[in-house]
């Protein structure tokens, strides 16, 4: 019953998994499966959702009950994300997107914030439902919440580093910000990591390197699963204080003298 609600889009699981960097298209079905996501995204520039007579990620998606999240990787500017968008909307009839909109291309692959103010701005007014990628700033993500983003998308750590989350405060800030649903992404490198977003509060954690790049691409999905799940779980159920000394886990009142 613990849906995730972004816009008008409901989602059982709280993991959203990518396409990229499987060996094939059979594994990044597989693995999707194993993930229990209800979402994945897909990077319009460097996979064909629109040609029917081409091998079509989509084919092997069509008797799974999966939504589609169409991203702007590899787009620079905002008039080339805004025109992405609007072809795939025309093509797919799908409106619910993930803004991304990289300023350093050659080593970080960190987002340009103003670039992806502008876009969110407009997308939003032509009705997309944008999930926007960001930095860990909680400065900006209020801004792309006041531009009209459905979800705020902060980074953990580089794109495809598995470094993890390197700043666990700025998560809580941005949770703390905005009152849209918090997406921890990129910089996932395993399953505790994706707990670790889950229990600072996050809403949802998105993984495609982690599993895609993994020895096992369908059992480190299944673990993603389990982790999210277990994070959440512990966040909501709440965690003890933390305290300089030991607490005995008995009472002493009332012990038995000998």
């Amino acid at each position: 019953m613990d849906k995730l609600i972004i816009g008008n889009i409901e989602l059982n699981s709280r993991l959203i998994v990518g396409s990229g960097k499987y060996k094939d298209f059979k594994t990044t079905r597989d693995a999707t499966i194993a993930s229990g996501a209800d979402m994945i995204t897909i990077a319009v520039r460097r996979v064909n959702i629109t040609d029917k007579n081409a091998e079509n990620l989509l084919d092997y998606f069509r008797d799974i009950n999966i939504k589609f999240l169409p991203n702007s990787a590899g787009c620079t500017t905002s008039n080339e994300a805004i025109s992405l968008f609007r072809l795939v909307r025309e093509a797919t009839n799908i409106n619910t997107i993930k803004l991304e909109i990289i300023g350093d291309s050659t080593k970080t692959l960190y987002p340009d914030m103003i670039e992806t103010l502008n876009a969110c701005e407009i997308l939003a007014k032509d009705e997309f439902i944008v999930f926007a990628y960001c930095n860990d700033d909680p400065i900006f993500a209020k801004r792309l919440e006041s531009c009209g983003a459905s979800a705020i998308m902060p980074l953990a750590a580089p794109i495809g580093s598995g470094l993890g989350i390197q700043n666990k405060y700025n998560v809580r800030f941005i949770k703390e910000a905005v009152n849209v649903p918090v997406i921890v992404d990129a910089g996932v490198g395993c399953a505790s990591d994706a707990s670790i977003a889950m229990e600072l509060g996050a809403d949802g954690v998105l993984s495609n390197s982690a599993i895609a790049l993994a020895k096992n691409p369908i059992l480190m999905a299944e673990a993603m699963k389990n982790a999210v799940l277990a994070g959440r779980q512990s966040y909501l159920a709440g965690r003890i204080p933390k305290k300089p000394y030991a607490s005995a886990s008995s009472p002493t009142d009332g012990l038995i003298e000998f």
